[in-house]
């Protein structure tokens, strides 16, 4: 049950809120990063959401391989470029070092300071800095929620693990 607080608005327990981890990512954070992903590689976008990332790879000339499957269970194409679902990183991390295949993630800039990420990548990533805060589409059971303010409130970078960048970390204009 929520108790008033001192401002007349409701208090929030982190129990009752439901959690949604279906964040779509926009056309333009792949263009960004486009130009360093390798041509001649087929992409596996691994986590599928509503299925418009590969398309979006795709129209930007790529070979891309994007079907709703288990990640955990397959081992496709020959790069992973993808924006896996944040709440899941604890466990995706792990995979993707036993995979040790290239890739390129979108996830939040504070994922770099967990342990998971350090134990698995420390001194091999590379970070490539978007131009601008990358604000996600969010669903919730298929459908943009009405009243939906697309803002992200968190900065994200690309990780990179074997692209080869020409520095450590690359800042997008």
């Amino acid at each position: 049950m929520s108790t008033p607080s001192p401002l007349g608005r409701k208090s929030l327990n982190p129990l009752s809120v439901e959690k949604h981890d279906d964040y779509m990512t926009p056309a333009h954070a792949w263009k960004d990063v486009a130009p360093f992903i390798p041509a001649d590689k087929v992409i596996w976008e691994a986590f599928y959401g509503d299925g418009t990332s590969g398309e979006h790879l795709r129209s930007l000339g790529f070979e891309v391989i994007h079907d709703d499957i288990d990640f955990f269970e397959h081992d496709l194409g020959d790069i992973i470029v993808s924006n896996p679902p944040f709440s899941k990183a604890k466990t995706i991390i792990p995979r993707l070092k036993a995979l040790d295949k290239p890739f390129i993630l979108i996830m939040p800039s504070s994922k770099i300071n967990t342990g998971y990420v350090r134990e698995s990548f420390k001194g091999n990533l590379q970070i490539i800095i978007p131009p601008k805060r990358i604000n996600f589409i969010k669903l919730v059971n298929g459908e943009v929620p009405e009243g939906w303010d697309s803002q992200c409130s968190f900065d994200c970078f690309y990780y990179c693990y074997k692209i080869g960048l020409p520095r450590d970390i690359v800042w997008l204009d």
